[in-house]
This record gives C-alpha cells, sequence and structure tokens, in this order.
C-alpha cells in the first residue's frame, strides 16, 4: 500500500508531464507576436523607388513608418556597407545625401527603425543604380547675343550623357526666369557684358553658358542735307535725309511752303509762286518727335553765279569763282554730320592702315601730266560736234565749245583720258570720258554737261563722264584753290571696289564686288580731332577741307586716291607727306537711303508743252527766236548750233535748213521735242 505522500508526488509528475507542452506553445506563440510586431514596425522607402537609376550625385530619401520611435540610414557601395552615407535621423522621415558616386554602379541602402512598443529594431535593405554622368555636357543656345537693356533673350540648354537632362540657370548680371530647360534672360538697365550659366542636375561639375552684350539702345537722330538754300521762284532742289539709331531710315517729308516730291529719303523741292523763308522737314517713322529741318529762302531771279571772273586758258585760275550755289552737294560743309553706323566696317573693308594719295603734282610720270587737267573758254570759242560712241542714250549731246587742243587726262597714254571745260559765258561746265581728237574732230564714250549757276540733277541711274555720275571739276584740288588759303569743297576720291549702288548725290553705281559695303558717292570726312599742325600750309589747307566739306567717292580706282589739276607749283615731295594720313583718320558720313535696282526713284520726266519758232522760213542772216514752255526740267540744250540754254526763249541766226530739238532732262528721264527753220 502506497503512502500519501507519494501519491501527492506522483500527482504532481503526471501535471507537470501535462503542462510542459502548454508552456512551450504559449512561448512560441508570443515569439510570434513579437515577430509580428517587430515586422509591422519596419519602415519602408518610399522614394527614389527601388530599384530605379538615380537622377544625380545628390539624391533625397523619402521613407514611411508606424510605431517607430527611431530611424537610421546607411548608403553604401557594397551591400550593408556605409561608405557613402550613414546617419541616425532621430523621428525624420527623410534625408538627402550627397555625393553618390556618378559611376552607373549600385547602390545600397539600409532603412533601419526602432520599434516604439518594444525597443526592438528592424531593417530594410534597397538597390539602386548610380546615375551615369560619363559624357555629359551641356550647351546653351545662342552663344551669343546682342540686346538692348531692358530687353529679353530666349536660352534653351540641351543636356546630353545623361538621362536627367534638368538644368539650373544663374547670370552674372540681370535676371532670368527658367522653366527646365528654357530660360528668358532679361538684360539690366547696365550696358556691359554678361554670362548666363546652365549647370546640369545630374553633374553640378558640367555646364554651359552664353554671352550677352547689353548696350543702351541709340538715341534716333535725323539730319538733313542741305541744312539751307536759296532757290528762285520755281526752282528746285533737292533734300536728303539720314537717320540714325534704328533699322527703321524711313521718314516722312512736310514743307511750310511749296511743293516736294518725295523718293524714299530724298526730296525734290520745288520752290511756291512766292518769294518768303519756308521749312523743309524730315521727320523719323521710327519716333516721330526726332525730325531735321532745313530753310529755303526763295526769292525772285536775282544776280546768278558769274563765272566772268574766270581767266582764260589751260589750268586758268578761277579767281575765287566757286561752281554751283552753295547749297550744291559739293559745297556743303558736313563737318557736323552724323556719322554712318557702318563707318569702322568700311573703314576697315578699305584697310584701315592705307594711306591718303594725292593722284597729282608737278611735272610728268610716264609722259603725261600729273592729274586731271581742265581748260577755260569763253564765247567766242566756236562750238563743235562731238560723237558719243559708248554710251549715247546717257549722255549729253550738245554743240560744245571744245577747242581743238583742249588737254586730256593721261594724253597719250589711253585711261580715262577725261577732257574738262569751262565755258565762262554762259557758266557751263562739258565733260568728256575717254575724249579723243583725230582727223579734226572730238569724239567720246560719254559726255555731260553741268548748269554751274544750278547745278542740276542727273536722271537716276544714269552716268556720267564720272562713274558716279557726277561733275569732275567741283571736286579738284587746284593749286589756286590753295592758294587763297582754303579749298571751299569736297573732293573727289576713288576706292577699289564698290556695290552695285548708289547714294545721293550721285546717280548711277558701278559695283565691281558684291561683296564691299561702299556705294558710289558715298562721302568720307577727316575726323575733328586730326592735328594737322605738323604739316606744310599747303598740305594744311587740303586736310581741313577734307574735315569740313570731305571727300566725295566717284570712281573705282586705287584706295583714298584723291583727284586734283596737274600744276608746275605743287612740290610733288611735300603733297607725298599726306601718304602719312590712314584710313582710320576718316569716317563715313552718314548716306540715307542706299539705292540699288529694287528703289530707284521713280518720278515725272519734264514735260514739254510747246516749241516754236518765230519763223519757220527765213533768208539767209535773219534771226529767229526760239521759245518753249517746259516744266519740272532741271537743265535744257538745243541741237544742233545752239548748246545750253536757260530761261524760255533764245535768239540766233541759223545758218542752214535745220530740225532744231530741244532737250528738257530731270533726275526721273528726258524728254525731246523739235522745230523746224528752213533757210533760204
Amino acid at each position: 500500500m502506497m503512502s500519501p505522500s507519494f501519491l501527492v508526488s506522483l500527482q504532481t509528475s503526471r501535471n507537470a508531464r501535462r503542462t510542459l507542452p502548454a508552456l512551450t506553445a504559449l512561448l512560441l506563440l508570443s515569439l510570434l507576436i513579437l515577430s509580428a510586431c517587430s515586422s509591422s514596425d519596419a519602415a519602408t522607402m518610399i522614394s527614389p523607388t527601388p530599384g530605379t537609376v538615380l537622377s544625380a550625385t545628390s539624391v533625397t530619401f523619402n521613407w514611411k513608418g508606424s510605431g517607430v520611435s527611431d530611424y537610421t540610414l546607411a548608403v553604401g557601395s557594397t551591400p550593408g556597407g556605409s561608405d557613402i552615407f550613414s546617419a541616425d535621423e532621430g523621428t525624420k522621415t527623410s534625408a538627402t545625401v550627397s555625393n553618390i558616386p556618378a559611376n552607373g554602379k549600385p547602390v545600397y541602402v539600409k532603412l533601419s527603425s526602432k520599434s516604439s512598443r518594444n525597443g526592438a529594431w528592424s531593417s530594410r535593405s534597397y538597390t539602386y543604380t548610380a546615375a551615369s554622368t560619363v559624357g555629359v555636357s551641356v550647351s546653351v543656345s545662342p552663344k551669343t547675343a546682342s540686346i538692348n537693356t531692358g530687353a529679353t533673350e530666349s536660352l534653351n540648354a540641351t543636356v546630353s550623357g545623361t538621362t536627367n537632362t534638368g538644368v539650373t540657370w544663374k547670370t552674372t548680371g540681370g535676371s532670368i526666369a527658367g522653366a527646365g530647360d528654357n530660360a528668358t534672360y532679361t538684360a539690366p538697365s547696365t550696358a556691359g557684358t554678361y554670362t548666363i550659366t546652365a549647370t546640369s542636375v545630374a553633374d553640378a561639375t558640367k555646364s554651359g553658358s552664353a554671352t550677352v552684350t547689353v548696350t543702351a539702345p541709340a538715341q534716333v537722330a535725323v539730319s538733313i542735307s542741305p541744312q539751307t538754300a536759296s532757290l528762285v521762284i520755281g526752282t528746285l532742289q533737292t533734300f536728303t535725309a539720314s537717320v540714325a539709331g534704328t533699322s527703321n531710315t524711313s521718314v516722312n517729308w512736310t514743307t511750310t511752303g511749296g511743293t516736294l516730291s518725295v523718293a524714299g529719303n530724298s526730296a525734290t523741292y520745288t520752290a511756291p509762286a512766292t518769294t518768303g523763308t519756308f521749312v523743309v522737314t524730315a521727320t523719323s517713322a521710327a519716333d516721330s518727335s526726332k525730325a531735321a529741318s532745313a530753310t529755303v529762302t526763295v526769292t525772285t531771279a536775282g544776280t546768278p553765279l558769274s563765272c566772268a571772273p574766270m581767266s582764260l586758258g589751260q589750268g586758268a585760275s578761277l579767281n575765287g569763282v566757286r561752281p554751283f550755289p552753295a547749297s550744291n552737294a559739293w559745297n556743303q560743309d558736313i563737318s557736323a554730320a552724323a556719322v554712318d553706323p557702318n563707318s569702322a566696317t568700311i573703314i576697315n573693308y578699305i584697310g584701315s592702315t592705307v594711306g591718303l594719295h594725292p593722284d597729282f603734282g608737278a611735272g610728268l610720270y610716264n609722259g603725261a601730266t600729273m592729274g586731271i587737267p581742265y581748260v577755260i573758254v569763253d564765247s567766242t570759242q566756236p562750238e563743235v560736234n562731238v560723237a558719243v560712241t559708248a554710251y549715247p542714250g546717257e549722255s549729253d549731246i550738245p554743240p560744245m565749245p571744245m577747242p581743238p587742243d583742249a588737254p586730256i587726262e593721261g594724253y597719250p597714254n589711253p585711261g580715262d583720258n577725261h577732257v574738262l571745260l569751262l565755258d565762262k559765258s554762259n557758266c557751263f561746265e562739258y565733260d568728256l570720258y575717254q575724249g579723243a581728237y583725230s582727223g579734226g574732230s572730238w569724239s567720246a564714250a560719254s559726255s555731260a554737261i553741268w548748269d554751274l549757276q544750278n547745278g542740276e540733277n542727273r536722271p537716276y541711274t544714269w552716268t556720267s563722264a564720272d562713274a558716279a555720275g557726277l561733275p569732275i571739276f567741283p571736286g579738284l584740288v587746284r593749286y589756286d584753290d590753295v592758294a587763297t588759303g582754303a579749298i571751299n569743297h569736297a573732293i573727289r576720291f576713288t576706292v577699289p571696289s564698290t556695290k552695285s549702288a548708289f547714294v545721293s548725290p550721285a546717280s548711277h553705281s558701278a559695283g565691281n564686288n558684291s561683296s564691299s559695303p561702299i556705294p558710289m558717292g558715298m562721302r568720307m570726312r577727316l575726323k575733328a580731332g586730326f592735328d594737322v599742325s605738323s604739316y606744310s600750309a599747303t598740305n594744311q589747307v587740303i586736310l581741313n577741307a577734307m574735315k569740313k566739306y570731305g571727300l566725295l567717292l566717284a570712281d573705282n580706282g586705287t584706295a583714298i586716291f584723291i583727284s586734283g589739276t596737274p600744276d608746275v607749283r605743287w612740290s610733288n615731295d611735300d603733297l607725298h607727306l599726306l601718304t602719312q594720313v590712314k584710313a582710320s583718320s576718316f569716317e563715313v558720313v552718314a548716306m540715307g537711303t542706299v539705292y540699288t535696282s529694287s528703289n530707284i526713284p521713280q518720278g515725272a520726266a519734264p514735260s514739254i508743252s510747246s516749241v516754236n519758232a518765230s519763223a519757220s522760213t527765213v533768208s539767209a542772216g535773219t534771226p529767229v527766236t526760239l521759245t518753249w514752255n517746259v516744266s519740272g526740267a532741271s537743265y535744257l540744250y538745243i541741237s544742233p548750233t545752239v548748246g545750253p540754254v536757260r530761261g524760255t526763249s533764245l535768239t540766233f541766226t541759223p545758218t542752214s535748213s535745220a530740225t532744231y530739238t530741244l532737250t528738257a532732262t530731270n533726275q526721273y528721264g528726258r524728254t525731246t521735242a523739235t522745230v523746224i527753220v528752213n533757210v533760204q
């Protein structure tokens, strides 16, 4: 029989064996619950999306977690590594990691979190691919720009070598507003050169830039030439306007009296039927607050220019007579005229170091006198016919008082062979191009006459004896002018190449190089600050004339050759010192409208309403009066026999029966009318 104590011990052992499995199950359940709790507290990465390529070398990681009291983040180049980044972030749910290698290799990220329930740590690992910036480059377009202060310029950045094409913009001056790879730059109020830079977001070491030159906007300025004119009732004057400071160089013309025939920036003014002082105004089309005016004094017919003081003969003195009115282009003071916007370009094209060259002097060169000679005659010189061979349609071909021994430029050598003649009795200039005297008669390639009292307008696109369609004589440097102490007119000059264009006062182009920026009729002026004190008195007179009246381009030829007359009184050695004056010492005067074949001014040719003879048949030796009614003409001549005329009538004695042709010319063309006179 068992004792009670044994029975109790046996019962206890049996209970223990029953309880152990239950305790084991309870422990396992607790561990599972704890594990579940730890898993739910582990943080989860939100961005960047795990497994993706990082966008840059600096990346912000964002995560979320629940029931977490602390986070740590480790970033490494190997699994579980922290060589790139390691930090306890506390309760923050984001961290920015810089200096991530841009090598395209794996990046390992470990995000650990501490449970606020039980203090247990849990972690999750993520793998990314680093951005690859091998070959990353940034370019900005346009690379350069020039804008006015306050203006804007659109810029575009192009990023290559990476999938992340974002950029950041900055500038050294002004402001820039960007939207991704496009940006708008606003220039500051201060002129200068500024740099705009676009830096790659993927690789901050890579950037591109643009340079912007900011200039203050030019002020619009208008000038008019001539600024004054004195006209007789019903006579004409051409004005030219120049506009600087804007690409729109157009003007609007108005006058307080008289009428205007407008052709772009040139306007031909016709004086009214009443005397007085009138104003011609050119107003900028770009800025109506900017204008320039010329004053016109209109009088009844007064005393015209007298050529009577001129001496007779070859190279004779004019004794103070200045051909053409003061308002003529050759006689205009252009010392205060605006500088052309392309002046520097043109001077450089000519050659800034090219020296001035006087194309005249004393003695002979290659058997010919040096310069362009001339002769002065009077009414006793018989008129002869000149056969015009090359350009008769653009020539004036009246009878001319041309003596057999009139000097020929360059004779006996071939060349331009200009022949210049002044008739002091009727105050006309006669010019021949390639003039020749053979077998008792004169011939020429072209011819032109010039009214020294009025300074007529030659038809647009017509040549003369000079390529620019200009008279030659008024542009010559003459010894008798220099001897008075002043040259009061512009000086003719040449350059090697011109374009097919002309500017007033020229009427014709002779383009020989389409790349040339130079039109016929261009003016250059010696800069006001050029010191002439070291030069001789003779050369000072010449140089000062270049400051006041300038040089007027009349033909193609050697660079900055200035024209003058041959004279034994010149000192060739002294004149040669002018070659020390370089093109850089000159500036181009504002040119106004440049005429090409596309914008030749159009207008009405003269109108001849009648031409009559006092008798249609007369006996030999009987005078006849021719009368005419002409409007809109710049100059007139009658052929045969008669020559240039003025007014409305002429009395002469015909020697044989003839058909007399009255020729009327202006800047738009030519009109003729005839009348027959029979001599019995």
